[in-house]
């Protein structure tokens, strides 16, 4: 069936697709680049996600290496592991030091090569090669994630760099990976120079009619725009029309996707738009995958709602009242954006006062939406917010002033440019949350949201370096140091709450983020379903053909946890207000 997308009408040879977590960006890219092979165009579709899902998708095993693609001539994927990548970047690094380097000068850039910034930087030197020399073989080359604002900002870093970067180990946050952007200079510009290139290079901004991804997808477009990526385009996926006009549920769903698209942010209006309409079915396998991007596809009729193994879960309220049974303690809920941290954790926190305990809810949320959520004062219940702007800057001011003497005006503005780096705002808001975390010891604490296993493992390496001081020079002083890590580590301190969506990504995300926790030695106490269509009443025939996949969600979250799943229903209403989120607990 033919395609209606306008994207397709005159495609780029490069094309980026990025966009906020679960709106179906690797669904989209794949379809477009089945679409591009079936016209008679050789393909190449790159991901750099080390969870993806394309060898279900697809029925083909990932590889670093392009791979053909059965039953779709002309059509090759190519798998590049963030993590391999990061390796291989590190080693071309240290090599490049030379023989005179001392043990301790190869120590100290393996450190610095050892964050979030590193694995951007190495992931975009794969890119760079697609996008000169090893993308010449193909008529497109399709990247399903495109480089983010932080990392194009790094590598248009003006030639001053080499001065300040020569000698310099006074601590940037990014400095390793810098160290390595020399190494590859050419390379870069050549990459850079394509992206640039709108004759060259589509970016595909993708969302859902849901305000959160759109706003998302507007930031993108913002940040690219500036760094020279004019051109752009949106695909609004997963767009819903209601075939039921007598189920409330399809209504809400329907309504509350049209006020998103009414109120689409400026920036996005002026882009050239395609809307792909909400399927019955995932998107797993070639049929599937080819009708994703077809005109509408027949409904799925009505018929007798289909008979589901009830899945062993507890409500909200079950999951207040067994924190409850505690007299303090830490409880972090954690989850990707968009599946509703900051509405579970009001809830939560209200819970826990109307069993009448102390409360303070805090977040790292800078648009502060937990005093909207609550949208009253609770008595017993203490509201904070840590600030990752304001916190960054005291952090990076900080940074500056201790170094800005043996720094010239030049460098010192490399320096600040640097500290622009995400790793520096992820270390300033752990260092206000550590602060928050020992307030647990007399009441409890409700934080939404939480630092990245990326944090929680730097911190991890800081603490035992710290010990390792304090019993070489005090000896059993250390017995008595306790590091906010060591308070996340115990499970009698700190309870961890993720929360999903009922969808393949987000439950991928969460799964993911569980793996960064555990390698950080913290085991995750419990995981929250968010907006669960299993548990209304909808008749809408194409929600209820939905709700297979959802059941096959559920059944991996219960896999996850030894912990019964939270269940909690989708709401017509978004649950603003304190007697909504005790709605949400009955």
């Amino acid at each position: 069936m033919q395609s209606t997308l306008k994207l397709l009408a005159q495609p780029t040879q490069y094309m980026f697709f990025t966009g906020k977590g679960g709106v179906g960006k690797t669904s989209v890219s794949t379809a477009v680049s089945i679409a591009l092979a079936d016209s008679g165009k050789k393909v190449l579709l790159v991901s750099t996600d080390a969870a993806s899902n394309l060898d279900e998708m697809l029925n083909v095993e990932l590889s670093n290496q392009p791979v053909a693609v059965p039953n779709v001539p002309g059509m090759f994927v190519l798998n590049i592991d963030p993590g391999t990548a990061a390796i291989d970047y590190r080693a071309r690094v240290v090599e490049q030091m030379g023989p005179q380097a001392s043990d301790q000068d190869i120590a100290l850039v393996r450190e610095q090569l050892s964050g979030a910034c590193t694995t951007e930087i190495a992931t975009f030197d794969e890119f760079s090669h697609l996008l000169s020399q090893g993308g010449a073989a193909y008529d497109h080359v399709v990247f399903d994630t495109a480089p983010t604002g932080h990392t194009l900002r790094l590598l248009s870093l003006p030639k001053a760099w080499s001065g300040f970067l020569e000698g310099n180990d006074r601590g940037a946050s990014c400095l390793g990976p810098h160290s390595g952007l020399k190494m590859q200079e050419q390379l870069f510009n050549q990459a850079l120079a394509a992206l640039n290139n709108p004759a060259l290079t589509t970016v595909v901004l993708v969302a859902r009619p849901d305000k959160g991804a759109l706003g998302e997808a507007a930031r993108s477009s913002d940040e690219l725009r500036e760094l020279g990526l004019e051109n752009q385009r949106l695909v609004v996926n997963a767009v819903f029309k209601r075939s039921d006009l007598n189920d409330p549920i399809a209504a809400a769903i329907e309504a509350i996707g049209q006020q998103a698209l009414d109120e689409m942010p400026t920036s996005l209006r002026q882009l050239s738009t395609d809307y792909i309409s909400l399927k019955a079915i995932d998107s797993v396998g070639l049929p599937a995958l080819r009708g994703l991007l077809s005109p509408e596809l027949e409904r799925p009729t009505t018929t007798a709602p289909q008979a589901r193994s009830p899945l062993e879960h507890h409500t909200l309220s079950e999951l207040v009242a067994e924190l409850a049974t505690d007299e303090r303690g830490l409880i972090m809920v954690m989850g990707k954006g968009g599946v509703g941290k900051t509405t579970i954790a009001a809830a939560i926190a209200l819970g826990l006062v109307q069993h009448g305990k102390s409360v303070h809810l805090s977040t790292t949320d800078p648009a502060a939406h937990l005093t909207m959520t609550l949208n009253a004062d609770v008595q017993g219940l203490s509201v904070g917010r840590i600030d990752p702007k304001v916190e960054t800057q005291k952090y990076v001011d900080k940074i500056v002033a201790s170094r800005a003497s043996a720094l010239t005006e030049d460098e010192i503005a490399l320096l600040i440019e640097d500290l622009r780096s995400p790793c520096t705002e992820e270390v300033a808001v752990f260092h206000a949350f550590s602060r928050v975390v020992s307030q647990a010891r007399t009441s409890f604490v409700v934080l939404d949201t939480a630092p990245t296993g990326h944090s929680l493992l730097l911190m991890d390496a800081t603490g035992a370096y710290h010990r390792q001081m304090l019993r070489e020079f005090k000896g059993q002083a250390s017995d008595h140091i306790v590091t906010p890590l060591m308070r996340l580590q115990d499970a009698d301190y700190t309870k961890i709450i993720l929360v999903t969506l009922p969808e393949a990504t987000p439950v991928s995300q969460a799964a993911a983020l569980q793996d960064d926790l555990r390698r950080a030695s913290i085991e995750p106490f419990a995981w929250v379903v968010n907006k669960s269509l299993l548990a209304t009443d909808t008749t809408d025939p194409l929600l209820r053909a939905r709700l297979d996949s959802e059941q096959k969600q559920m059944n991996r979250v219960a896999e996850q946890t030894s912990h019964a799943v939270i269940l909690v229903p989708w709401a017509a209403e978004p649950p603003v207000g304190v007697a909504a989120l005790k709605h949400l607990l009955d």
